[in-house]
């Protein structure tokens, strides 16, 4: 991914945002809600959503098992209602946006937490996904200590991250449902042994190729200014 790439990435996403949640957004600048506010309440769906994934909620009867999913959009809708009732009341400050990294990462290993205690994941797998996790976090941290703007660089960003967990865990329960109605259907037998499993791969490939996004544009950018500057 180059500059280029990284700033359509950004508009598409700016784009999409302002169709979506200017309203609510002015609903809630008007009404003085703070952003911090937001953050902790986008975090407590997030641990609300881990505490329903490690009981299995994921494989309740199907009018059951939606709070997860439901949850977990939450905790995405949340966190961009934050930043952007911050930019819009004039309150970006340093102190709110370390609060709110620290909040998404608490979040994050939270919901991968959830998912080896409910036994949706191998424990290895799930720390394996937490350390990436976290070095998509790092990168980016690292990068824009040495002012690499960072912003829309990589594939698996924490909203897209939070949506794939999303729909695979919607996925999984209707297969579920499915397979105990037609339980003689082996394709629907064999989809829910194995269907989160791969999902659960590609979404770690798809981690290890956001690290790599990063790794390279950091690199290429910073040799870039250091070429200026000789």
């Amino acid at each position: 991914m180059n500059s280029l790439e990284a700033k359509n990435k950004r508009e598409r996403q700016r784009e999409t945002l302002e169709k979506f949640i200017d309203s609510p957004v002015d609903f809630l600048v008007r009404h003085n809600i703070s952003p911090n506010l937001l953050s902790y309440i986008g975090f407590f769906c997030s641990l609300a959503a881990a505490f329903f994934i490690a009981i299995g909620a994921t494989y309740f009867p199907i009018w059951f098992a939606w709070p997860a999913p439901f949850l977990i959009f939450w905790s995405g809708v949340f966190d961009v209602f934050d930043g952007e009732v911050a930019r819009k009341r004039g309150e970006e400050t340093q102190a709110g946006a370390f609060l709110d990294s620290n909040l998404d990462r608490l979040s994050d290993a939270a919901i991968i937490l959830g998912m080896i205690y409910g036994n949706l994941i191998h424990f290895l797998l799930g720390f394996f996904i937490l350390f990436l996790i976290l070095m998509i976090s790092y990168t980016r941290s690292r990068a824009e200590n040495e002012d690499v703007d960072m912003k829309g660089v990589g594939l698996m960003e924490r909203a897209e991250r939070l949506v794939y967990i999303m729909f695979i865990l919607s996925f999984e329960n209707w297969i579920y449902f499915l397979s105990l109605i037609f339980v003689k259907n082996l394709i629907l037998l064999f989809l829910t042994e194995y269907f989160f499993l791969f999902f659960i791969l590609v979404f770690t490939g798809l981690l290890i190729l956001t690290i790599g996004q990063r790794i390279v544009f950091t690199y290429k950018a910073l040799r870039k200014s250091e070429v200026k500057v000789e």
